[in-house]
């Protein structure tokens, strides 16, 4: 028997945990860029599909692969990018595969990671509900898991960004997240496929010709190889696998937190002849009870943990429209002071526009009113 290249059969080994679970005829997507983890991505998934559950009891059944191509429009030639790793996918046996051709709208120039990252995932969104698929394949690598982590840590964006990206959230799956990119490549030389380079990343400086490089990309170039220099070759891998203890006790935490969430609402809204903290402001209609998305009893906010207590009004601020991205420890303070700091203060200003206010021993937060300015959403780098 020949022998397999060592990381196509680690890429092929990865992929079919993924797909064990999905039943005879069901459809998998890859998503697909034509770099070389998307690539090696959907080569795998192709050769697995046809064994799903084979072993040597069972002779095992087939599942639909086919992918999807995200076209941008960001770069020059985007189009033709995008045409060309259509057609690796057809090649590999790939069917149905499309290409979608989405608007990245990023007010000022501002957020453009965060908007590009949106309009992909409306666009896989789409695909898969119109194709009926079961799951949704992405290529994300064990460096791409590090760098999220590098990312959420200098952000001070709190735990849950520092779990980084989960193997499955919903129709998402993550195959490659124990992967090293270095593995992905090799699968594609081992297979002679020809991958596509994103020029953005192959940053050694700050910006590139026209522009500041994506944040990611000059961590990926300047910040990563330091760490490795420094810590060892191991750096890398011990960033992923905080990762992966983070998300547990995250995970945890926001289940506890979203039931302390729903608990201050109910209560909230059982309140009755409660005397207010103080009246809103409605000569300047600023904060009115009718403005509000949702209304939280205070008490039960500020008796809770403040592990907990954040938690919650961090969820509170994101079901009143505030972007998971541009909602930062900044604003989940200036929530929390409402509740545990209370002297009288106006609203808390939150992202997009919404607000937040406290009267009548309830905390009130609601999205941004038609005709408020919108204040753009801070810069996505997040890669979930």
């Amino acid at each position: 028997m020949a022998r397999v290249d060592p990381a196509l059969a680690a890429a092929r080994a990865a992929v079919r945990a993924e797909l064990a679970d999905l039943g005879p005829g069901e459809l998998v997507l890859v998503a697909c860029s034509g770099g070389a983890d998307s690539l090696a991505l959907a080569a795998a998934a192709a050769h697995e599909a046809r064994r799903v559950g084979r072993s040597v009891r069972s002779r095992g059944y087939g599942v639909r692969a086919g992918a999807v191509v995200v076209d941008h429009g960001l770069q020059r030639g985007s189009d033709a990018v995008a045409a060309r790793a259509a057609a690796r996918c057809r090649d590999l046996g790939l069917d149905p595969v499309e290409v979608r051709r989405v608007e990245v709208r990023a007010p000022g120039g501002a957020g453009l990671e965060g908007a590009a990252r949106e309009a992909r995932y409306a666009a896989l969104d789409a695909a898969a509900d119109e194709t009926g698929a079961a799951a949704v394949l992405l290529g994300h690598t064990l460096d791409d898991q590090a760098e999220s982590v590098l990312l959420g840590l200098a952000r001070g964006s709190g735990a849950r960004s520092l779990a980084g990206m989960a193997r499955r959230r919903g129709r998402y799956r993550r195959p490659f997240l124990g992967l090293r990119r270095a593995q992905t490549e090799a699968v594609c030389a081992a297979l002679g496929l020809d991958y596509w380079t994103d020029p953005t990343n192959l940053v050694s400086g700050d910006a590139t010709d026209h522009a500041p490089a994506p944040l990611r990309s000059r961590v990926r170039a300047a910040v990563v190889p330091v760490l490795q220099d420094v810590l060892g070759p191991g750096a890398v891998e011990a960033l992923a696998r905080s990762a992966d203890q983070l998300r547990d006790d995250a995970d945890l935490l926001d289940a506890l937190a979203a039931d302390l969430l729903a608990t201050a609402r109910a209560r909230a809204a059982d309140a009755t002849g409660t005397a207010p903290d103080t009246a809103p402001d409605t000569a300047t209609g600023t904060s009115t009870a009718g403005d509000a998305a949702l209304a939280l009893d205070v008490a039960t906010l500020a008796e809770a943990p403040a592990a907990l207590r954040r938690r919650a009004e961090r969820a509170a601020a994101l079901e009143a429209g505030c972007a998971p991205a541009a909602t930062t420890a900044r604003h989940v303070d200036a929530l929390d002071a409402l509740v545990v700091a209370w002297r009288g203060q106006g609203p808390a200003h939150l992202p997009g526009g919404a607000r937040a206010w406290r009267a009548c021993g309830r905390l009130f937060l609601a999205p941004a009113r038609a005709g408020r300015d919108r204040v753009p959403p801070a810069t996505a780098t997040t890669r979930e």
